[in-house]
């Protein structure tokens, strides 16, 4: 690293992790704040979820391509490009006057912010000594997860308070303070020799990921493949996935070296950061509007419901990051997968009449159990690794996390979809004067013939049909995470000089 003068090194690790902080807060921030969104943007159930989605899947594509770039323009102008790009998009998101602009600018936020959490930990490990990599470690950690901790109780209380704009517009002060820190504080950094890029890989998997995206967003309101569109979605996603498997098997520097596929942990890590993205992402869509449609929460107090979540993960993360070297990481991982079933077995239970406890209390467990899959994973899927593969493999891991989120939202939402349709049929009958279980729902006799009276009859029973798909959905979800358990066993305890040398905080 080339330098001119001495390095600051407290303002800029403030600077980098405030733009860091500020990615991860967004991945959350605005999940709370989804049902007000939703009526603004006059948006329908189905749709709103696609402010998530498109942010997700931008920052997963772009993500391998942060260290090329990186490589070709420097550290600095990527990192300071990525900060204006991702201020600017959030003031656009702030001010977006319907749904597809929101999510225009959403892609925009997630391809400029996915340099932040790569390029930060590169910085930190550049600027301190060896000896302070762990404190360095420890700090990286703790921005990169306090975002998602905080995140639904800020929205919340920004959008009780402001309206939900300001959830997208509070990054413009802190972007400017990031901004400044890095221009001021940030040495330049550039490659001399940056390495080529298989640009056909890359557009076969970026092909893959869009079209699958599109199918599963698109799916649920254009009856799946009675569509054209969505056949042809599917087709080129199909097109995609086997031109990047061919050109991975065949070209001679692939996109993804091929030596990370023949090792099995790393292989098993792969498909244990889709699991965990699906399940991070998927309870974390489905709960704000649960709370807030059926229960009838305000805003603010969603986001202090879902707290516990984020405060879990962070605590298991910073104790989890201190034993991993002692035990063996498999059970952690079984662990983690266990507390997130329990978890979602709690969330299967849900009722109109249900607490705030059972949500916050299966919270704080899943957040407990995902902080020590994220540690317990990354050591294992690392620990086995050559150190020349370990720049791949965090994109790939990276990647498939990320996919995972997106996916797990669109599925979850596509079946809650499916289920509500269901529901609402199968209910619908039951509403009679002689059924006295429907009477003692609606507190008393309802009058069917009077407008009124249908109104508040159509609103209940769809409150109760939407409670019957959200429960459907944990429990789905439980069973997903049981499924994924049996292919832990399968994996090798690393080295111990491995434990701990790998990436044990999330990419």
């Amino acid at each position: 690293m080339s330098q001119d003068r001495p390095i600051a090194r407290g303002p800029l690790t403030l600077s980098v992790m405030l733009a860091t902080t500020m990615y991860t807060l967004d991945g959350t921030i605005a999940n709370v704040a989804l049902p007000h969104m939703q009526g603004s943007l006059s948006a329908g159930l189905d749709q709103i979820t696609w402010v998530l989605t498109s942010f997700i899947v931008a920052q997963a594509l772009m993500t391998p391509l942060v260290g090329w770039v990186s490589e070709r323009i420097g550290r600095k102008a990527l990192m300071v490009a990525s900060i204006i790009g991702f201020t600017l998009a959030s003031l656009a998101c702030g001010l977006a006057p319907n749904l597809a602009a929101m999510i225009t600018f959403r892609i925009i936020q997630g391809i400029c912010g996915a340099a932040f959490v790569p390029l930060s930990q590169s910085i930190l490990f550049d600027i301190n000594p060896p000896e302070r990599h762990p404190q360095a470690m420890a700090t990286f950690g703790a921005g990169v997860v306090l975002g998602p901790a905080l995140g639904p109780a800020l929205g919340g209380w920004i959008t009780e308070q402001f309206g939900w704009h300001w959830v997208f517009l509070i990054n413009l002060p802190v972007g400017i303070v990031a901004l400044l820190g890095v221009l001021r504080y940030l040495p330049e950094q550039r490659s001399d020799s940056p390495r080529p890029f298989d640009f056909m890989g890359f557009g076969a998997l970026a092909l893959f990921i869009t079209a699958l995206q599109l199918m599963l967003d698109r799916g649920p309101g254009e009856g799946w493949f009675e569509s054209w569109e969505v056949i042809i979605e599917a087709a080129m996603a199909v097109i995609g996935i086997y031109i990047f498997i061919v050109h991975t098997i065949t070209a001679k520097k692939p996109f993804f070296s091929r030596a990370l596929l023949k090792n099995w942990n790393f292989t098993a890590g792969m498909v244990l950061s889709l699991a965990t993205g699906t399940l991070m992402y998927s309870s974390l869509a489905l709960l704000p509007p649960m709370m807030q449609n059926i229960l009838g929460y305000p805003v603010i107090t969603v986001g202090l419901v879902t707290m516990p979540r984020g405060v879990g993960m962070l605590v298991s993360m910073m104790v989890g990051g201190r034993f991993i070297g002692r035990v063996d990481p498999r059970g952690f991982l079984i662990t983690g997968f266990v507390l997130n079933a329990v978890a979602m077995w709690m969330m299967s239970m849900s009722s109109p009449q249900m607490d705030d406890q059972i949500i916050m209390q299966s919270g704080l467990l899943q957040g407990v159990g995902l902080g020590m899959i994220f540690v317990s994973s990354n050591t294992l899927a690392f620990g086995t690794l050559p150190p020349e593969l370990r720049t791949d493999a965090a994109s790939v891991i990276t990647l498939a996390r990320s996919l995972g989120s997106a996916v797990g939202i669109s599925l979850m939402q596509a079946m809650f979809m499916r289920n509500l349709q269901t529901t609402y049929t199968v209910l619908v009958p039951n509403i009679r004067t002689d059924n006295l279980v429907f009477q003692n729902q609606m507190g008393g006799v309802i009058d069917l013939g009077s407008t009124e009276g249908l109104s508040t009859i159509a609103a209940e029973v769809g409150r109760q049909a939407a409670m019957v798909s959200y429960v459907n959905d944990f429990y789905l979800s439980m069973l997903l995470t049981l499924a994924t358990i049996p292919l832990i066993f399968f994996l090798k305890s690393p080295p111990k000089s491995a434990v701990g040398g790998g990436h044990a905080l999330p990419d």
